[in-house]
């Protein structure tokens, strides 16, 4: 329908040369194609720019503030924003031109669920899915608000309905990356919490990763997804682990990374010419 909205794809990359054709590929549907880089070193710009992709580059300072500046940049009112290792499946795009062609009547946005492939299997059990995620919005109604900058979420003014079909996601590259992904997240989500007066206590140091744990594998049924499940619970209530170890150093003054080196003096003799 040439009067149905139209859409602006927003995706925000570093180095994802690897994994953004899928994504792009997936996103044929979408009226415009916006990429915010943070100065990739690899092929990731010529490739966005080879699907037609309105690319800028934005030095990183937060993934909140890199999607939203993503969606400042869109000409549509309606943006679908996805990550560069995230893909519309068939499905979920027919759902949504689908609920396009119907003008997105009396909708602010849209949530639909993310299912995630780890390590060959997509996990469809245990707290990794559903994952409802709002993704589809209109900008003039929301964004990616808030002072959070990791594991940010988008909101709306206005109702938000469910689309049928996936968001698929290829979250890790290997175990490895995973690790440190968690890693970094689990400091970053420790220096905002402190940041906001949150304290922790040893008793949930010692619980909190435990009933992460047990409430993915057992009572949500990660196990059905085998050892997939697994290592998947494992990890995640190791994150839990490392960001209320971080809190916990950050209450008591101690630093959770190393200090940056000392700049060189440059008014000091060179000892080597002495």
């Amino acid at each position: 329908m040439d009067s149905a909205p139209r859409i602006t794809a927003c995706v925000i990359t570093l180095n994802e040369a690897d994994r953004l054709g899928d994504c792009l590929a997936s996103l044929g549907f979408c009226d415009e194609i916006v990429v915010v880089d943070s100065f990739s070193a690899d092929a990731t710009v010529a490739l966005a720019e080879s699907f037609g992709a309105r690319v800028q580059q934005r030095h990183f300072d937060g993934y909140r503030s890199q999607k939203q500046f993503a969606v400042d940049l869109a000409s549509h009112a309606w943006v679908l924003c996805l990550d560069a290792d995230e893909r519309v499946s068939p499905e979920l795009a027919a759902s949504i031109q689908r609920a396009r062609d119907g003008g997105f009547s009396g909708v602010a946005g849209y949530r639909f669920a993310r299912l995630s492939n780890y390590f060959g299997r997509f996990l469809r059990h245990g707290n990794a899915y559903p994952d409802r995620v709002l993704r589809l919005f209109d900008r003039r109604r929301g964004g990616w608000r808030g002072d959070r900058e990791v594991h940010e979420s988008a909101t709306v003014d206005g109702r938000v309905e469910r689309l049928g079909g996936d968001l698929l996601h290829f979250p890790y590259r290997s175990l490895q990356n995973q690790l440190h992904k968690t890693q970094a997240y689990a400091r970053m989500m420790a220096t905002h919490e402190h940041a906001r007066g949150k304290r922790a206590s040893l008793a949930k140091l010692v619980l909190a990763p435990a009933w992460r744990f047990w409430r993915g594998f057992v009572l949500r049924g990660g196990f059905l997804d085998g050892w997939h499940g697994l290592v998947y619970a494992y990890v995640r209530a190791n994150y839990v682990r490392q960001k209320t170890m971080m809190l916990w150093l950050l209450e008591h003054g101690q630093p959770v990374v190393d200090p940056a080196a000392p700049s060189p003096d440059k008014t000091l003799p060179d000892e080597r010419r002495a």
